[in-house]
């Protein structure tokens, strides 16, 4: 019987004390991360010759998703377009410069550098080719999917 009484008291022990834990544990407020994207880029920070639009991507060489995003970019240059792979260990100055706090950072500006669109973190070559032909002819209406041509 005394058995029985002191498991009795160590349960109760036991199930006070989780009680006031559980009262005096104060939850953390939940993480709110932004991430800087920048608004404007200088050109002559770039070797960009007479191109109307600039596809820059800021990159680490120790990330792997920052290749892919760059491989796709490349694809992209023409006489119109500028294309610039930034990468941190090589041009660690423009990284701070622009407060590049995330890579792979995608920007699409205009020749004045104005940023027009932007993309952080993975992209599929449809989205980006799609974002790039948005911000060139933004009367046109490019919808996923849609290849039939007007």
């Amino acid at each position: 019987m005394t058995n029985a009484i002191v498991a009795l008291a160590v349960v109760l022990v036991v199930g006070v004390v989780a009680l006031v834990a559980r009262r005096r544990r104060v939850a953390d407020a939940p993480t709110q991360v932004s991430w800087n994207v920048p608004q404007q880029i200088d050109p002559r920070d770039l070797d960009v010759a007479d191109q109307d639009w600039m596809v820059i991507v800021f990159t680490s060489a120790t990330c792997h998703v920052c290749a892919d995003v760059a491989q796709k970019a490349r694809v992209l240059a023409s006489r119109e377009v500028f294309v610039a792979e930034i990468e941190y260990a090589a041009r660690r100055d423009l990284h701070e410069k622009y407060g590049i706090d995330a890579v792979p950072t995608l920007l699409i500006a205009d020749r004045d550098g104005v940023v027009r669109r932007h993309v952080l973190g993975p992209v599929t070559a449809t989205d980006l080719w799609a974002d790039v032909a948005r911000v060139r002819d933004p009367d046109r209406s490019v919808s996923p999917g849609d290849c039939s041509p007007e």
